[in-house]
């Protein structure tokens, strides 16, 4: 999986997602989130969240080479995978509960955020596996 991003997109991820843990904090500290919004605001923090982690997984690294395609395809395989593990767990956890009203809608958010998890590992561990080869 190629790149589609240039190189400052990555960092600009890491500050989108950071901005986005910690927004809905403050807003609610400053009284802008209440009962009638809750569900707009909560939606758009889900889209933040999830245009971070496409920047982070769609930017080049400082080092593009094939080696990191093929990094990102791998952790493209482990993360549909964990996150399958993890959607059909809590099926399962809500199943024995007998939950019939909650409804799991960051699917989509947990498998960004488990891939960059998974991207971030797989470069890292290539670091390091290059820098004791030597």
């Amino acid at each position: 999986m190629k790149a589609m991003l240039p190189l400052f997109c990555r960092p600009l991820g890491y500050v989108i997602l950071l901005v986005s843990l910690f927004l809905p904090f403050m807003m609610v500290m400053q009284g802008a989130i209440t009962d009638s919004n809750l569900l707009f605001y909560k939606e758009c923090i889900k889209l933040l969240m999830m245009v971070g982690a496409l920047m982070i997984l769609m930017a080049l690294t400082k080092n593009e080479s094939e080696e990191t395609e093929a990094i990102r395809i791998e952790a493209m395989r482990n993360a549909v995978f964990i996150t399958i593990a993890v959607i059909f767990g809590t099926m399962l956890y809500r199943v024995s509960k007998g939950d019939l009203v909650t409804v799991d809608t960051s699917s989509f958010l947990s498998f960004l955020i488990i891939h960059v998890i998974c991207l971030e590992f797989g470069l890292k561990k290539a670091a390091v596996d290059r820098f004791f080869k030597r």
